[in-house]
């Protein structure tokens, strides 16, 4: 499959069950899907790309609702959430810590921070991945590009 068939097109969050949240968290959520739609490697196993991947919340559960280029729905997949709330709690500690530090902290200590989010964050992706085995196909770069839109989701602001 062509790296023009094997990457999502287009991510668009439902407002009904995600919701509007603050401005900055508004910003962080914009900058995610941003971010995945620049760089991804999505293949949706027995269907070829580009997709669209429109994500909503029903009761715990992370909806794929993964649509070919011209937006027919192709297949939906339920990830549930509760694999993911532990680490996505630390992961949003760690990232607060991470930018009161950055503040005021030495640099080594801003370094060992980092590097504590970094290893949360692979860890995050590393659950995705597995999560999604035998469904869709991510790289670990979009891996952690969806993790980094997933923990945005649970930022209220």
């Amino acid at each position: 499959m062509s790296d023009l068939q094997s990457r999502l097109i287009a991510v668009t969050l439902d407002d009904e069950s995600i919701g509007r949240a603050s401005p900055d968290v508004e910003h962080e959520r914009a900058v995610a899907i941003y971010d995945l739609i620049e760089d991804n490697h999505f293949v949706l196993i027995r269907h070829p790309g580009p997709y669209q991947l429109v994500l909503s919340l029903v009761e715990r559960r992370l909806i794929f609702d993964v649509r070919d280029d011209g937006g027919v729905p192709l297949v939906t997949h339920a990830l549930s959430l509760t694999p993911f709330r532990k680490i996505v709690k630390d992961y949003a500690l760690v990232c607060e810590s991470y930018h009161q530090a950055i503040r005021v902290a030495s640099p080594s200590r801003i370094e060992a921070i980092d590097m504590g989010r970094r290893a949360l964050h692979n860890e995050g992706s590393q659950i995705l991945q597995e999560r999604l085995q035998g469904k869709i196909e991510l790289n670990l770069d979009t891996a952690r590009r969806l993790f980094t839109l997933i923990s945005v989701l649970h930022w209220r602001g």
